[in-house]
């Protein structure tokens, strides 16, 4: 029989990345990050202009950061005990935006945390990925965890019965961004593991009755 299937992001899920971030462009860069809860180029301003950075800066910035930086991030707060947890009822995989060639590393840094999990790199929404790991599992039933309301809007579109958590671990950033449960595209909102562990533990008790 098949176990149940438990699909999270890592950035803002498992690990913090934009304060990193943010440190990164202030001490290297001179580029101060301001979440307004818009794009990343409007939130980055060079510090001597106090200019918006453009879009194709703003992508080498963090195409820079992933390619040398990812030693900064630390896990979000109980994230790795939770992860343990739930590896013990569900098979636990890693969805995240990040280009192809950084799939090993995103491993390897999130199993130095402590975090063993298989990673699959996505581009784009996530409901055509997602849906691909679901083909390749066939879980008995399946948990998605992002901190990205329009992936949540993604997955309910693609894969409808999967039940979705809208997860947001960045204290500073979770204000500002848009709820996926009030749009009707998450089951529920919740931005510590304290509370999401058990209602993720709940999902799974729902497979034995």
């Amino acid at each position: 029989m098949s176990r149940p299937l438990i699909v999270s992001d890592c950035d803002e899920v498992l690990l913090h990345m934009l304060a990193h971030f943010r440190d990164f462009l202030s001490e290297e860069h001179a580029v101060d990050f301001l979440w307004e809860g818009g794009s990343f180029a409007n939130s980055m301003r060079s510090r001597e202009s106090g200019a918006t950075l453009s879009d194709e800066e703003m992508w080498r910035l963090l195409n820079l950061f992933f390619d040398t930086e990812m030693d900064r991030q630390t896990p979000i707060p109980g994230a790795v005990e939770a992860i343990g947890t739930l590896a013990e009822r569900a098979d636990v995989v890693v969805l995240t935006n990040l280009k192809d060639h950084r799939m090993e590393r995103r491993a390897l840094q999130l199993a130095g945390h402590g975090i063993h999990a298989r990673v699959f790199t996505n581009q784009g929404p996530k409901g055509p990925a997602l849906k691909a790991i679901l083909q390749e599992y066939r879980p008995s039933r399946a948990i998605f965890i992002d901190d990205i309301a329009q992936h949540h809007a993604s997955v309910a579109e693609d894969a409808g019965h999967v039940a979705r958590l809208h997860f947001v671990g960045e204290p500073a950033v979770a204000p500002h961004v848009s709820c996926a449960f009030t749009a009707g595209h998450a089951h529920a909102r919740i931005d510590n593991w304290a509370e999401a562990l058990p209602w993720l533990m709940e999902r799974l008790q729902e497979e034995d009755t």
